[in-house]
């Protein structure tokens, strides 16, 4: 894997280590730790925390502001922030705040920008040239298209199959942008303007962004990426988003990991036939009230 950052980005991150400043804010140490740090994702791809606010404690002063005397009998912090969780409250989360530095595919940050509710401020290809990285599936992932999901993947590609995508995905990135580059080229012509140019790079060049966003909205956002069933690319992104924000506000992650990341859901109708199940009654698709679909997911859950 390269270096995740580039050697300008590194003279950056180490100058701010090297000048610490005090602050009379309430920091969470586990945060402190990933300040600056490049955490590697896919294989040219990064994450790391510019700047947060906010920490457990956080969450529990706001709430207790909005309940008064309401809260008197929630015995701990602990307690307070499980009870938001468990019962869907969402202004007391969206006191904790992070603004990410993030590195990733195109493709990738297309899916991420249908999260609309953060602030995104991305690498503009309109100012600058794009460096000539491209990300290249590993092999174990891989994949045919799903014959049951038309949004999923299959068997993983193995043999010559599997050589013969790899030697696509390489070569037409590299023409792309041997293409681009011409096309920029001011040797003996005018050359293209950027703007322009940048239309025939490939979905999976890299792009980089900073992305801020509130704590309420980033468990959501890793509810759904870091999902088994989310596709892989943007999933390894959330699950290295789960490992920050664990050491950020440890109660409320694992809090969101129990009645979120971990939990199962049930429909009106699943939670009948289990009821009926748990009296001992045989119960079938066909009488279930579930449609074909459902009735398999209920089944993957409860067998």
């Amino acid at each position: 894997m390269n270096t995740p950052v580039t050697p300008e980005q590194q003279a950056e991150i180490d100058a701010l280590r090297q000048a610490p400043g005090q602050t009379l804010r309430v920091v969470s140490e586990g945060m402190e730790r990933h300040l600056y740090t490049a955490h590697p994702v896919l294989d040219h791809g990064f994450v790391r925390v510019i700047d947060y606010m906010g920490d457990d404690a956080a969450i529990c002063q706001a709430a207790r502001v909005s309940y008064g005397r309401g809260t008197k009998s929630v015995q701990n912090d602990q307690g307070l922030i499980r009870y938001l969780m468990r019962h869907w409250h969402s202004t007391p989360f969206e006191m904790c705040e992070v603004k990410l530095h993030v590195k990733l595919p195109v493709f990738v940050a297309r899916q991420w920008i249908r999260h609309r509710t953060a602030n995104v401020n991305e690498y503009s290809a309109r100012y600058s040239i794009l460096d000539r990285e491209f990300y290249i599936p590993a092999p174990e992932h891989l994949a045919a298209q799903s014959s049951v999901n038309n949004q999923g993947r299959g068997e993983v590609l193995e043999g010559e199959e599997a050589q013969r995508v790899l030697a696509l995905l390489r070569e037409d990135a590299m023409r792309s942008y041997d293409h681009y580059e011409s096309m920029l080229s001011q040797d003996g012509q005018q050359g293209l303007a950027r703007e322009l140019a940048r239309m025939n790079l490939p979905a999976n060049i890299y792009t980089q962004w900073y992305w801020k966003v509130d704590l309420h909205n980033l468990l959501h956002f890793l509810r759904l990426r870091a999902d088994p069933h989310a596709q892989y690319e943007i999933r390894a992104y959330a699950e290295a988003l789960c490992g920050i924000v664990a050491d950020w506000v440890p109660a409320a992650f694992a809090a969101f990991r129990d009645y979120r990341l971990d939990a199962v859901s049930l429909s009106a109708q699943a939670a009948a036939v289990l009821k009926r199940r748990l009296a001992g009654e045989v119960v079938t698709q066909e009488d279930s009230g579930m449609a074909a679909r459902e009735w398999r997911e209920f089944v993957e859950v409860w067998g």
